[in-house]
C-alpha cells in the first residue's frame, strides 16, 4: 500500500500542467508527484526524474507495467529504475490507466540543453536510430519507439549508457527493450551517448 501511495503521489501534479499549474489543483493524495518530476513536469536532474509531458499514452501505459512486472527496473545498479519499480508494484490496471491519462492531459516547456558535445557526430550515429523514432525522434507507435524530442538531454544520455552496459533491455519479456540495446549496439562509449543526447535535444 505504501508502494502505491508513493506513486500515486510521485506522479502527482501532471495534469495541472496543460492549463497551468497555478488554474488546476493538483488531485488530492497525487501532491508528491511534482516533488520529483517537477510541477510543470519539467523533470529535475538532481533525482534523475525525467520530463514526462510530451511522452505517449503506450509508452506511459508500457513503461509503468514494466516496473510494475519487474521487466524494467530490477538491474541492482539502476537505482532510480528501482525506486519506480518499488512505486509501481502494487498498481491496478485501472490505476494505471488513470495515471496515464492524467499524465497525457499535462503540458510544459521543452527543456533547454545541458550537455555540450559533438552534434555532428551525434547526428551520424542517430541515423540507425531514426529507423524507428523518425527523423524528428517523434516516435513511432507501430514499431514500440516513443518520443525523444521532448526528453531531458541527461536522460537520454543516461538511458543510452543504461541500455549500453545491460542495464535496461536484458529481460527476457522486454521485446522493445531488448530491441533498442541490440540496435544502440553503435554507441560504444559514454562520448557516443553524449554525442546522440546532443544531437536529439536540438531538433525541432
Amino acid at each position: 500500500m505504501l508502494a502505491k501511495r508513493c506513486l500515486l503521489l510521485l506522479l502527482s501534479g501532471l495534469l495541472a500542467f496543460h492549463l497551468g499549474a497555478e488554474e488546476v489543483p493538483t488531485p488530492v493524495g497525487l501532491e508528491y508527484c511534482t516533488v520529483c518530476h517537477g510541477a510543470q513536469l519539467k523533470g529535475n536532474e538532481n533525482i534523475q526524474a525525467p520530463r514526462l509531458s510530451g511522452l505517449s499514452d503506450w509508452y506511459l501505459e508500457r513503461q509503468l507495467l514494466n516496473f510494475k512486472t519487474r521487466v524494467r527496473g530490477a538491474h541492482p545498479d539502476n537505482l532510480t529504475g528501482g525506486e519506480m519499480m518499488l512505486m509501481a508494484k502494487n498498481l491496478t490496471a485501472q490505476e494505471i490507466k488513470d495515471i496515464v491519462k492524467w499524465v497525457t492531459s499535462t503540458d510544459s516547456p521543452k527543456p533547454l540543453a545541458t550537455i555540450e558535445a559533438d552534434i555532428k557526430a551525434g547526428e551520424a550515429l542517430y541515423q540507425t536510430c531514426s529507423a524507428c523514432h523518425g527523423p524528428t525522434a517523434t516516435g513511432n507507435k507501430m514499431l514500440g519507439a516513443p518520443n525523444l524530442s521532448g526528453l531531458n538531454d541527461w536522460y537520454i544520455f543516461n538511458q543510452l549508457n543504461q541500455f549500453r552496459l545491460g542495464m535496461r533491455g536484458t529481460h527476457k519479456a522486454d521485446n522493445y527493450g531488448q530491441q533498442m540495446r541490440a540496435v544502440s549496439g553503435v554507441i560504444t562509449s559514454e562520448k557516443d551517448a553524449a554525442n546522440v543526447a546532443a544531437y536529439i535535444q536540438q531538433l525541432k
